[in-house]
């Protein structure tokens, strides 16, 4: 399996963290590595002093597919969960005065943390209307709806298929709203969906 991931969806995080609009979706990859699953806790990496939260609405890819139209899309997923993209700011930072590519500070291991458990699609009432938030030690710091992406699932997939093949099993890190900051050794992490608790997560 592989991770997709979106950047710069949201234009409260465009404007928050002074990048441009992008016209296309912004793409980039995690390797399972990155994954931490069942509760497992975040131990912050040595090489960075600025790792930040980013919580997003991830998608559960569920058959194989490429080159999909738009109006196909809704097939290509049948669940709903939440994940943490977790950034070394200060390296990405680094890297983009250079011009180089993100992924030591994106893809770095146990940098994408899931929740155990998906929402299925055909739970959801709608899927332009996901509510979801993460609290840190109590106190909530990013709010989001899937309605505000400015690209929504069924762009993304058709996109994203267009030059990545998409596999069962797949995860699509959908983009994170505003509210985005750094993570400190003892924080605890909650994200929910819809009022729903689906992510727990300590920092060490």
């Amino acid at each position: 399996m592989k991770i997709i991931c979106i950047g710069r969806n949201y234009a409260d995080h465009i404007a928050e963290l002074h990048n441009e609009v992008p016209a296309a979706p912004v793409i980039f990859l995690k390797p399972e590595t990155a994954l931490l699953q069942r509760g497992q806790p975040f131990f912050i990496p040595e090489f960075s002093n600025d790792i930040h939260h980013e919580l997003e609405l991830v998608l559960r890819v569920s058959k194989n597919g490429r080159h999909i139209d738009e109006q196909f899309a809704h097939t290509y997923f049948d669940a709903v969960g939440l994940g943490i993209d977790f950034t070394a700011r200060d390296l990405q930072s680094e890297l983009k005065k250079k011009g180089l590519p993100w992924e030591l500070a994106k893809a770095f291991d146990g940098s994408a943390p899931i929740s155990p458990t998906f929402r299925l699609v055909a739970e959801i009432a709608d899927l332009a209307n996901i509510n979801f938030h993460l609290e840190v030690n109590g106190e909530t710091r990013q709010t989001g709806n899937s309605s505000l992406m400015l690209h929504p699932f069924a762009k993304i997939i058709s996109f994203v298929s267009k030059y990545i093949s998409l596999k069962m099993g797949d995860l699509i890190f959908t983009g994170t709203p505003a509210g985005v900051g750094p993570v400190k050794v003892g924080d605890q992490l909650v994200g929910f969906l819809e009022g729903e608790r689906l992510l727990e997560l300590s920092v060490r």
